[in-house]
């Protein structure tokens, strides 16, 4: 029964009967004698979580099932609720809030015509005398349903145009509201927690958007509030929810009114941060920030109270530079980094006299929140930094990268001057010998200079040079400083390229950091930066840079990640030499992990061996990945590219590649089950090929066997993923594309016969498998012609893989689709297998649509129905007939007449592939019984 449901649902300690119980009590709520029983769990004599039970049932029923009530029982239920509001006022809370939410929904749904002044009628219900219940307990019940009543609008799920026409009616009855709120507040003997539940009222009725003047006393009493300690945390909620409504920028003269009061706060303010009272500082900073960000427009805009509004800005500033170090002393500088953002938008946003004006107004005020934003980055004393834990290290460090965007974005008004002035500091700082620096200051500085050089192009500045000039004369004393170091020159890379006299001054410092495992990640993404950039400007130093980087390899000095990156910036560098070059310097690079992967490729397979061999074939697909003797990426550069002559002979990856090609099989006949090994065997064939393109042609017959034989043996994903890489950029050049088609019909064939054996076990090779077929449909459509590819199978495991439950596989057989049936036409075994079989391919879509698929995939089912419509519309009109015509199909909720609506929409479609989407997005959620609910929202 009810009851004993209940009582697992709280009480019993077994989760099954707790999730059964749950289960039953949601379908009890709804069911039609969910009227009935409410009203019995709501008896005094029944615990509270009874009663919360009934409560809640009731604001199920009138909020969901509003239209199952008949008109003349509305009454009866609205003086049912009013009584038992005025029975609980002083019972459980948990029940009270219920029953006025369930009152709330009544009134929601009534208003304006079955229930005209609902609002006032319910303030004139609680302030009638009612002797049984305390004066105190009436009040705090009416503010309790004042306050859930604009809550409840807010989640209500009233149409649209309801929604409109209930707020302005609500809005108008804050007139019942109001006064009443401030009579409370203002009365000397009203207890605190009256006061308390009245601002909360306040807060929830303001975002209705009640015209901001009509707030006004209300706002004033709350700023009285904030006086009061036990009352500061929410008057400082209905401070910023009355001020940040988007409709309150229309009262200016009410928020001109509003700046004194905010600054009225400053003394307040500063005594919070002079006793380190961090909840107060917070609250005020919110204040200040709420009225500057939301309103700066408008309050910029009346020029003749300007000094009003800089004073604003002012304390705004303050709480920015507030003292102590975030997070750990501080957690208010934080609220204030968007506001700067907003200030900076608004003056740049106005025509060019009033901007000059107020350019000289805040040009001083912005170079100032530089200084104090610099000195809020500064890191603490490395003892103090010592007691931090990891959580606000990272929550300082992110911090950092704020400060970093924000004067990134301030450049755009400070323009050169600003680097300027940043680079004055720094020379300063640096020449001092009286008053040596503390590294945290010259860190700061850096660090600025580098979030701006990071984005901005800096090659018009004339500070650069000074600035590479005064790195070498930095004191490197600790990690942090040497990091920021490290960054900068790699900010300053794109710079180094067109100023190559300059990289000896950084490069020495990069290579002796390299050696430096603290400093791992900056010193190794700066070399590959320089090392990118500066390629062609290198080749003095290269042999000095290989030597370095074969030296700390050696040493194990790096995480794996900075050893591929290690092995990209090296890539890049060989480049830039002559063949001969790029190939001594190769062999003296690998020759030590040939070494080492002749010794592991006789070890027995285990995983410490695994693990060696899949890093050293990582290493050799980092350096692969970059160099590129042909500058295939050089395109992006100047038109006077400092081209090298074209190299002749073989292209020195190649080389490399043929003299490793029989170790690499060595080593795949042993690890041929391991697929992560696999894996790696095929990504340094596959970042080749990328990077070489036609010139890894020579490789193509050696490689074609060796993937072949890999997956005849044992199936695995990635080496169709490079069979598909070959048909890709080999697709049109007839002289290298036999032994790629050949292994095209091998892995077809093999993938075939893994169908007939059972492919469940298997989705990422099916997924593979359905981007392979779309690649050749898209590139060498003219494969689907060979006598021995069976066209009829591949479709079949195509409509088979459409109902695999992994969301990416069913994506990878909905673009080969896409592909398929363009083709009809074209290729006539293509067109004759989808005439023939192309009613299981819609029914597939059709189920998909109709909940067996996740919804996240139905563009993609929906691209294959405009494929179908445009290129079989013939044929689609009598299939769909036919497949709607099953009962309950593709979903039991959908009525004969909604399918028929759907098959018209798809059939007259055949332009507009968005229109499309939107229809099966519609259909599907009928299918699934979620069209209209809360659960379509997001859709």
């Amino acid at each position: 029964s009810l009851f004993q449901a209940l009582h697992q649902l709280y009480y019993d300690p077994n989760i099954e009967n707790k999730n059964l119980a749950q289960k039953w009590l949601m379908q009890a709520q709804v069911s039609p004698q969910a009227w009935h029983f409410s009203w019995l769990l709501l008896n005094m004599d029944k615990v509270p979580e009874i009663q919360y039970f009934g409560a809640s049932a009731l604001h199920i029923k009138i909020s969901r099932y509003w239209n199952d009530i008949p008109a003349d029982q509305y009454e009866t239920l609205k003086s049912q609720l009013f009584t038992h509001i005025t029975r609980f006022a002083s019972g459980s809370k948990i029940v009270l809030t219920r029953l006025c939410v369930a009152l709330a929904s009544l009134a929601l749904s009534m208003m304006p015509e079955a229930w005209p002044c609902a609002v006032a009628d319910m303030v004139r219900m609680f302030q009638a005398e009612d002797s049984n219940v305390d004066g105190r307990a009436r009040c705090l019940a009416l503010l309790e349903l004042l306050t859930v009543l604009p809550e409840e609008f807010q989640t209500s799920r009233l149409p649209q145009y309801r929604k409109g026409q209930v707020r302005s009616v609500l809005a108008q009855e804050c007139g019942s509201v109001f006064p009443l709120l401030e009579q409370l507040l203002q009365q000397q003997d009203s207890p605190g927690f009256i006061k308390q539940k009245v601002l909360k009222c306040f807060s929830s009725w303001v975002q209705l958007e009640i015209p901001l003047m009509d707030c006004e006393n209300l706002i004033q009493a709350a700023f009285t509030s904030l006086q009061d300690p036990e009352l500061f945390d929410t008057a400082v909620e209905a401070v910023v929810n009355a001020i940040s409504q988007p409709d309150a920028q229309r009262y200016v003269n009410t928020l001109l009114k509003l700046i004194p009061p905010v600054l009225g706060l400053q003394e307040q303010l500063r005594q919070a941060v002079q006793s380190g009272d961090m909840e107060t500082s917070h609250g005020i900073c919110r204040i200040a920030v709420a009225l500057g960000e939301n309103h700066s427009r408008a309050l910029l805009d009346q020029v003749e109270h300007w000094q009003s509004f800089l004073a604003l800005v002012n304390m705004i500033m303050f709480c920015t530079g507030i003292p102590g170090h975030y997070p750990v002393n501080e957690t208010t500088s934080s609220l204030t980094l968007t506001f700067w953002y907003t200030l900076q938008d608004d003056i740049l946003s106005f025509e060019p006299d009033k901007q000059a004006v107020y350019q000289q107004v805040y040009r001083p005020v912005y170079f100032q929140l530089v200084d104090v934003l610099l000195h809020k980055a500064q890191f603490p004393s490395d003892e103090e930094y010592g007691f931090w834990s990891s959580d606000e290290k990272e929550q300082f460090r992110i911090y950092r990268v704020d400060i970093s965007d924000t004067l990134m974005y301030v450049y755009e008004m400070l323009g050169a001057e600003l680097l300027s002035s940043l680079y004055d500091k720094l020379g300063r700082l640096l020449t001092n010998t009286e008053q040596p620096s503390t590294w945290q200051h010259t860190e700061a500085l850096l660090y600025g200079f580098q979030s701006i050089a990071e984005t901005i192009d800096v090659n018009y500045s004339d500070v650069v040079p000074g600035l590479i000039g005064l790195i070498p004369r930095i004191s490197i004393s600790n990690v942090q400083l040497a990091d920021t170091v490290m960054f900068t020159i790699g900010a300053l890379s794109e710079w180094l390229a067109d100023h190559p006299v300059m990289i000896n001054n950084v490069l020495p410092l990069v290579l002796q950091a390299l050696g430096n495992p603290e400093l791992s990640i900056s010193s190794v993404s700066t070399l590959k930066k320089i090392c990118r950039e500066c390629k062609y400007d290198l080749p003095p130093y290269a042999a000095n840079i290989v030597a370095v980087s074969q030296e700390v390899l050696m040493k194990q000095i790096h995480k794996t990640s900075q050893c591929m990156w290690l092995m990209q910036a090296l890539g890049f560098l060989l480049s830039a030499l002559q063949v001969e070059e790029i190939l001594k310097n190769l062999h003296s690079l690998i020759t030590p992990y040939i070494q080492q992967l002749e010794k592991l490729a006789d070890e027995t397979p285990n995983p410490s061996n695994k693990l060696a061999i899949i890093h050293i074939l990582g290493l050799l697909s980092n350096l692969f990945t970059t160099l590129d003797i042909s500058h295939h990426d050089d395109d992006h550069e100047s038109t006077e590219v400092k081209k090298l002559p074209v190299q002749q002979g073989p292209n020195p990856v190649v080389v490399v590649l043929q003299q490793v090609f029989q170790l690499i099989q060595k080593v795949l006949s042993k690890w041929l089950n391991d697929a992560q090994v696999v894996e790696s065997v095929c990504a340094i064939f596959e970042k080749s090929v990328k990077t070489l393109l036609d010139d890894f042609a020579p490789m193509v017959p050696q490689l074609c066997e060796m993937l072949g034989q890999m997956y005849s043996t044992i199936p695995q994903a990635s080496a169709i993923d490079l069979t598909r890489q070959l048909v890709h950029i080999f697709a049109h050049e007839p002289a290298h594309f036999p032994p790629i088609k050949a292994l095209f019909l091998l892995v077809t064939s093999v993938t075939l016969t893994l169908f007939q054996q059972g492919p469940r076990d298997h989705p990422d090779i099916v997924d593979s498998f359905m981007q392979l077929l779309a690649q050749a449909l898209k590139r060498k459509p003219d494969l689907f012609l060979c006598s021995n590819l069976d066209v009829k199978a591949v479709f079949q495991c195509g409509v088979l893989s459409l109902k695999f439950p992994e969301a990416p596989t069913v994506k990878a057989s909905c673009g080969f689709f896409t592909e398929l049936l363009p083709r009809c036409g074209e290729i006539a075994p293509v067109g004759q297998v989808v005439h023939e079989n192309g009613k299981v391919l819609l029914q597939a879509v059709l189920e998909g649509v109709g909940g067996q698929a996740s919804r996240s995939l139905m563009d993609h089912f929906a691209e294959i129905l405009f494929a179908l419509n445009k290129h079989c519309f013939s044929y689609l009109s009598i299939w769909i007939k036919e497949a709607m015509q099953q009962d309950g199909f593709p979903s039991a909720r959908v009525s004969p007449e909604q399918k028929e609506t759907f098959s018209q929409q798809i059939l007259r479609e055949r332009v507009n592939k968005r229109r499309v989407k939107e229809m099966v997005k519609e259909f599907t959620l009928l299918c699934r019984g979620l069209h209209g609910t809360e659960y379509t929202a997001d859709y």
